[in-house]
């Protein structure tokens, strides 16, 4: 008779075995899988306290018998790790079985999704194998175009002899290469049957292998792939039908605006247009209805702006950028797709800050004046997931697109147009450097905007070719998360990613030869271009935001680099903007007359930097200490702070994000500055008060164009009223100074003035020009000294109100409630007599005790 324990021993071990690592294996898997588990079925057993026999137990549970289908734990373990290994974090639908699926929790934990095609290189390996077969009569070689690309030219190898019957039969033997078999099916196959189909009606073993047949380790993973390249090309397809019918809709949009502006242009032709800007061809705008009830002309309707309005425009035609659609729209729509946009809500709303993403590149008007920290998400940051990537991608990118795009469509002007077009005409593959560190290729993207363009006016002009590209020169961008840099991998092509910024500022010269490279030096990186993009706001420390700033100064080119630094428009953000340009002024560029600050005899190489040519390209025209920045450090209650503005249409996933069904128009508040290392402002061009002055005059009727950089910005949106307009200006003087340009001081001026826009510079003049109070708060400094000087004024007031025994005045009484500043004096007067009386207390003691002794001494 057999125990419950020898009924259990009496079975195989096999089975047992099996049956415990299901069980285990079932409870220990996660409870969030990929897909639902069914309930592990577990077989009961009866316990009896009858007395039984041997073979009344075999008779009653006989031993299961494991089938030859059933895979054994090593063939499952291995299964499991070619698993994981094909599809890394992922995992395709059903394609593990229940025992498998849970080991494979057991060992690697549950996958983060199921598979996408993108994660095991279809998209990348999608047209390989459909390469029509080459004839051993045909040759390829390559042509070097003017842009550096090569041409792929096929060539056909002529025969040995040259004879008319060689000749003849050319075509004839071109086809004896092709076998009977395929011969039989190209004639019976279909005119349009595509390479990919002709493929297929190829025997197997003269079929060309395609990608899922060169890397598939066995039937399994072949299906899998199959079924993943059958989603990617049925959503190619999709994709191709999508954009084909938006590119049909914008031939429709772009068709009907070119009617209404042949109409527009029609219309204002026929208008009488003042002579006196008749030769000026610069662009027709209509008048606001308020401006046209004011006109004493009514044939006056249109007028055109001044050339030197135009170039000083900050924003350009148009004031609202639109992000691209084919370089970071439909990239980041199609990455997107792969999780709900709920989910990536959530994560964005948990890192940027909450509703409304405050911590992102935008700045809400709510908390313009609250929390005015960095950004929540960074692109340099180590650690970043799956759903904070797309959040990243989502809600930061498009705001900062645009305001790096006006940023650097204003560097373009200011710079001169020589010095990019020199870099574009260099020889050997050259091309611009570009470094983008914060923007996570944002920066990137609306640099390839502003290179394209200069590349249509080139063209037009004749000076390159109709139908080449422009270089693309050495793209880079620092990227810190894996996660965030797979992503940009599908938005940028030929582009380095760096984990992070090279440090050459506490990297000494080598010595001696390097074991793999010589005695020759490594070439270090350096850029033309260097865009900042919320690099310095984040860093608490006012010491790791200038190792920031001398790493960026290092990597910088030292002919002519441009740098672009730029953070968040409120004030903690403008002071970091402003500190940063405070430091290069005073320590890294010589001031405008060429003598450095510091003398000879007193530069010690430890404490100071050797200057160098330099100058601020913009915002600023002054090349001395911003009058929004006189006190270095925070500041409290700023009012006033340096910022500019950028509209932009926000993408339909970006919109969603910030759950705007109906509105999706954005727009991006920040601080900026660009300087250029090594080229100075020529002395020639006046600054100072004689610009502003000369500014102040006027260019509208001169025949000497002015130098844009020598005329004062508009730092806030002008104040429009009847019959003048009144704009707050940056005067190259260093001033905040408020113009007023009424009707009566030019038509043209005051036209200007009304259309004019934040941010722009301005040639026409103005009538008046009055200083403005910049409320730039107070700092900690500021703080202590005022302290200081309310103390003296305290005492002062005390001795003057005071009624004591000094013979002072005695303070007037005064009825009603008393003041503030009543009540003090008034504790100062009661502390000072509590003290004089205790003072007169201790005397008359001391003179007791003095008289006291002397009457014993007698």
């Amino acid at each position: 008779m057999l125990s419950a324990r020898g009924a259990l021993y009496a079975w195989p071990r096999q089975n047992v075995a099996s049956q415990c690592l299901r069980r285990t294996l079932a409870c220990k898997a996660s409870l969030t899988p990929v897909r639902q588990l069914p309930a592990p079925r577990y077989q009961s057993r009866s316990l009896t306290t009858t007395h039984r026999t041997l073979h009344e137990a075999e008779a009653v549970a006989p031993a299961p018998q494991i089938s030859d289908s059933t895979n054994s734990i090593d063939d499952i373990e291995q299964t499991v790790r070619d698993a994981k290994q094909r599809f890394r974090d992922t995992l395709p639908r059903d394609y593990l079985s229940e025992e498998e699926y849970t080991l494979y929790v057991r060992l690697y934990g549950p996958p983060l999704r199921e598979t996408v095609p993108q994660d095991v290189g279809i998209d990348t390996h999608a047209d390989m194998a459909q390469s029509p077969p080459r004839s051993a009569r045909e040759g390829t070689i390559l042509k070097e175009l003017e842009g550096g690309e090569f041409e792929e030219i096929t060539y056909e190898i002529p025969p040995e002899g040259h004879g008319e019957e060689e000749s003849l039969q050319e075509g004839e033997l071109a086809e004896e290469e092709l076998t009977e078999h395929e011969m039989q099916t190209l004639e019976q196959a279909p005119a349009n049957t595509s390479m990919e189909e002709l493929q297929e009606l190829l025997p197997d073993d003269q079929q060309r292998p395609n990608y899922i047949q060169a890397v598939a380790r066995n039937q399994r993973e072949a299906d899998a792939l199959q079924r993943l390249a059958d989603d990617f090309e049925r959503s190619r397809k999709e994709a191709d039908q999508e954009s084909a019918a938006a590119a049909a809709a914008a031939e429709k949009e772009r068709r009907e605006v070119e009617v209404k502006e042949d109409k527009a242009v029609e219309s204002a032709e026929s208008q009488s247009w003042p002579a006196e800007y008749e030769e000026e061809e610069v662009g027709v705008l209509p008048w606001e209805e308020e401006l046209a009830q004011e006109q004493e002309d009514p044939d006056e309707n249109y007028q055109r702006f001044h050339p030197y309005t135009v170039e000083g425009s900050f924003h350009g035609k148009s004031t609202e950028v639109t992000v691209p659609r084919e370089e970071l729209v439909l990239p980041v729509s199609d990455m997107l797709r792969r999780t709900h946009i709920d989910h990536v809500r959530t994560a964005a709303e948990r890192s940027l800050g909450g509703a409304g993403l405050p911590l992102s590149s935008e700045t809400l008007a709510s908390h313009r004046n609250g929390h005015m920290g960095g950004v929540g998400l960074l692109a340099t940051q180590r650690h970043m997931t799956e759903i904070e990537a797309d959040a990243f991608m989502a809600g930061f990118m498009p705001g900062v697109y645009a305001s790096t795009s006006a940023i650097l469509r204003e560097v373009r002007k200011r710079v001169g147009p020589q010095w990019l077009r020199s870099k574009l005409r260099e020889g050997g593959g050259g091309g611009v450097s570009v470094l983008d560190a914060g923007s996570g290729g944002a920066g990137l993207i609306a640099w390839n905007q502003i290179l394209r363009a200069e590349w249509e006016l080139l063209k037009e002009e004749g000076s390159v070719g109709e139908h080449t590209e422009p270089p693309q020169g050495r793209k880079t961008v620092i990227c810190g998360s894996d996660r965030l840099r797979s992503r940009l991998k599908e938005l940028l092509d030929d582009t380095t990613f760096l984990p992070r910024m090279p440090d050459y500022e506490h990297s000494g010269e080598m010595r001696g030869p390097r074991l793999d490279g010589g005695g020759q030096q490594p070439q270090r990186k350096s850029f033309d271009i260097i865009i900042a993009s919320h690099m310095l706001l984040r860093e608490k420390e006012s010491h790791r935001r200038q190792a920031i700033l001398n790493n960026l100064w290092h990597l910088l080119k030292k002919d002519g680099g441009v740098l672009v630094i730029q953070e968040k428009g409120h004030p903690r953000g403008f002071e970091a903007v402003a500190h940063a340009r405070h430091t290069m002024i005073n320590s890294f560029m010589l001031p405008p007359s060429g003598e450095p600050r510091v003398a000879a005899e007193d530069f010690n190489a430890t404490f100071h930097r050797e200057p160098e040519p330099g100058q601020i390209l913009a915002p600023c025209t002054t090349q001395g200490t911003c009058p929004m920045y006189v006190e270095p450090g925070k500041s409290n209650g700023r009012r006033d702070f340096c910022r500019f503005s950028q509209r932009f249409v926000r993408p339909a996933f970006n919109t969603k994000l910030l759950r705007k069904q109906s509105d999706n128009h954005g727009e991006v508040e920040f601080s900026y500055v660009a300087v250029q290392r090594g080229v100075s402002r020529p002395r020639s061009i006046p600054s100072g008060r004689e610009a502003t002055e000369a500014a102040h005059r006027g260019y509208e009727k001169s025949d000497t164009p002015p130098d844009m950089q020598t005329l004062p910005r508009m730092v806030l949106p002008t104040l429009k009223r009847k019959g003048h307009v009144t704009m707050d200006m940056c005067t190259p003087e260093g001033r905040i100074e408020r113009w007023t340009v009424p009707k009566s001081f030019s038509k043209a001026a005051y036209h200007d003035a009304r259309k004019s826009r934040w941010g722009d510079l301005w040639a026409l003049g103005a009538k008046t020009r009055v200083e403005r109070d910049v409320r730039h708060g107070q700092t900690d400094e500021m703080a202590k000294r005022q302290a200081g000087r309310s103390k003296k004024g305290r005492r002062s007031i005390a001795e003057s109100l005071g009624d004591g025994p000094d013979g002072a005045a005695p303070q007037k009484k005064h009825k009603g409630p008393k003041s503030k500043k009543q009540k003090e004096v008034e504790m100062i007067m009661e502390i000072r007599r509590a003290e004089e009386e205790e003072v007169a207390e201790i005397e008359e003691e001391m003179a007791q005790e003095v008289e006291g002794d002397d009457r014993q001494r007698r």
